[in-house]
């Protein structure tokens, strides 16, 4: 279960998460001995009606409120085979946008979603083994799994939450567990948190994962990624698994990728010098082979682009170029510009999203910075690994987990713009070396990421579950995902 899933609607990484590991998981069927019946399920968002000509009505179900009856319409689509579910109501219908600043109509709409996805179980007669939640928008369905509001056999299903950001818990729900017939459990959150969906879910679920091993430390430390929960977190440490999250391969392969002007894999690394010029000359800065830098980012203070901003302004006799490409906040934006305006002849800033341009980035770019303050896992320095195009990040969350410093990229911290100059400095170094730098990108592309070397480290945490259940009491389903 999740907010969003790829290609039929993504806002951020979950999207690439809940579009991807689903399928991964599928194909493991083929290399396991293992049956996997796995589904995805997802809100029929405004947006996602737009591949109404691929989605049929399945089944409809019913969820009260105040004890009046709301009515959940049920549709199914395929992705690589597998069935996806979407779930429509008036809380979705109401809500428009997939997130909004509207914290009251998000928090009707995800806690519709979340027991109209239980109730539909039922109605397509199919009982899962697990059930695995993504972020505040769906844990109150772990919550009120573990309050038995859904059971039709012996054995409730096994529940995984996913944490892809810890403080973005989600709002006050306590009217709308009420209103909806869930009961206040008496938990060992802190009160502050006892009416707040991703608390209750972690609270509620039978294991919990984040999206690298690194975070999985961080969030039960006193540090600020925590959120608050750091004390509560170390009490459920056994229960907490830091699984890496992938990429998809196919999709970023350097190799075969229609974006770029030239495609290159490690054995023709050389032809990648094609794809810098055609992002200089597409970008309008001079055909120079001054190192270039690249941004493809969510400009915020999570991101720490003002960060990268105050290193570049420091730079001092060396030659350098930077593309940056993205939008968020205002005053980050208006910085951009600024940086643009200062250094005409070596920076481009382009404000808004543009997929093909990305690809070009990761695919032209010599270095992709990243000093993203805190990053749970991060799928940007990946892809530019793939591509050959060195990160420069903060050690943090998954960018240190998947970034070896010196051999595929350069870590600094703290994560500040001196430390980030001293690894500037030292790519800098690496740069002018031509043998290293094509050593250090071969290293970097030889990376494995895939969705599939993560599908099975879920696959194993599954298994575990289910393995605590008693024999006598395990339901003869195949092992199933939602």
């Amino acid at each position: 279960m999740a907010a969003e899933a790829a290609p039929f609607v993504k806002v951020g990484g979950l999207g690439d998460v809940a579009g991807a590991l689903p399928p991964a998981l599928r194909r493991l069927s083929e290399t396991e001995e293992v049956s996997l019946d796995v589904r995805l399920a997802i809100p029929l968002h405004r947006v996602v009606r737009t591949h109404a000509e691929t989605i049929r009505p399945v089944a409809s179900s019913r969820v009260f409120r105040s004890g009046k009856e709301l009515t959940a319409q049920i549709f199914e689509t395929r992705l690589e085979k597998m069935p996806v579910y979407f779930i429509d109501g008036a809380p979705i219908r109401s809500a428009g946008a997939v997130y909004s600043s509207n914290e009251n109509a998000d928090g009707e709409k995800y806690a519709f979603f979340s027991l109209a996805a239980l109730e539909m179980f039922r109605e397509l007669d199919w009982t899962p083994d697990i059930l695995h939640a993504n972020d505040w928008h769906t844990a109150l369905a772990v919550y009120a799994v573990l309050l038995k509001r859904w059971e039709t056999r012996k054995t409730k299903p096994r529940t995984v939450l996913t944490i892809h950001n810890l403080p973005f818990m989600g709002p006050d729900m306590l009217g709308k567990i009420q209103s909806y017939g869930l009961t206040l459990a008496q938990t060992d959150l802190p009160s502050w948190a006892q009416t707040r969906p991703l608390p209750l879910g972690l609270w509620a679920a039978d294991a919990l994962t984040t999206v690298s091993p690194s975070y999985a430390e961080a969030i039960q430390s006193e540090s600020d990624e925590s959120a608050g929960l750091g004390a509560f977190l170390r009490e459920r440490r056994e229960d907490i698994h830091g699984i890496l999250n992938g990429i998809d391969v196919d999709s970023f392969n350097p190799a075969a990728d229609s974006a770029l002007a030239a495609t290159f894999g490690a054995e023709t690394l050389s032809q990648r010098k094609q794809n810098k010029r055609a992002l200089q000359a597409q970008l309008e800065l001079p055909a120079e082979d001054a190192p270039l830098f690249g941004i493809v980012s969510r400009l915020e203070s999570q991101k720490g682009i003002d960060v990268a901003f105050t290193a570049l302004r420091r730079l001092k006799n060396v030659p350098w170029q930077a593309v940056i490409l993205g939008t968020g906040d205002r005053a980050l934006e208006a910085a951009a510009r600024r940086l643009q305006n200062r250094y005409p002849n070596q920076v481009r800033v382009v404000l808004r999203y543009d997929s093909a341009l990305a690809r070009q980035i990761y695919g032209g770019a010599d270095f992709f910075l990243m000093p993203s303050r805190y990053e749970p896992c991060g799928l940007s320095q990946m892809i530019a690994m793939r591509y050959a195009c060195l990160p420069i990040a903060h050690a943090t969350g998954g960018l240190k987990d998947t970034i070896l410093d010196g051999e595929t990229g350069f870590l600094f911290s703290p994560d500040t713009a001196a430390a980030l100059m001293k690894a500037i400095r030292r790519a800098l170094k690496v740069y002018a070396d031509e043998a290293e730098m094509v050593s250090m990108q071969k290293r970097a592309m030889a990376q494995d990421f895939s969705w599939d070397r993560s599908a099975r480290q879920y696959l194993a945490l599954y298994r575990s579950l289910l393995a605590e259940i008693p024999a006598s009491t395990q339901a003869p389903s195949s092992l199933g995902d939602v």
